[in-house]
C-alpha cells in the first residue's frame, strides 16, 4: 500500500459546499473507519483541505475522490493527488 496527500482548494460556491459537507464528511469518516483516509481536515483559513489516503495507487485514490459528494457537487475546484513518502510520525507504525 501506498500513502497519498490529497490537497482540495474549494470553489467559490461556499453555501453549495457547505450543503454538501455533512455527506463529504460521513464519507471520509467511512474511509477512516477503513483505514483507508490515515487524516483529514480543513485548512484554519477555510480554502481547502487535506485529507491522507491509503491505497494500492493513484488510480484507486481517484476512484475514491470519483465517489466523494464534494465531486459530483462540483464544490472543489482543484484536486491534487501526489504520492507521498511518510519517514517520522507517531501514526506510522
Amino acid at each position: 500500500m501506498a500513502r497519498f496527500a490529497v490537497e482540495l482548494v474549494f470553489g467559490p460556491d461556499q453555501e453549495k459546499r457547505l450543503a454538501v459537507r455533512p455527506a463529504h464528511r460521513e464519507y471520509i469518516a467511512s474511509l477512516a473507519g477503513k483505514g483507508v483516509v490515515l487524516a483529514a481536515g480543513p485548512y484554519a483559513d477555510d480554502t481547502g483541505a487535506l485529507i491522507i489516503y491509503e491505497a494500492a495507487d493513484e488510480a484507486a485514490v481517484r476512484e475514491l475522490i470519483s465517489a466523494d459528494p464534494y465531486t459530483p457537487a462540483d464544490v472543489v475546484a482543484k484536486w491534487e493527488v501526489r504520492a507521498w513518502n511518510a519517514l517520522l510520525g507517531s501514526w506510522l507504525r
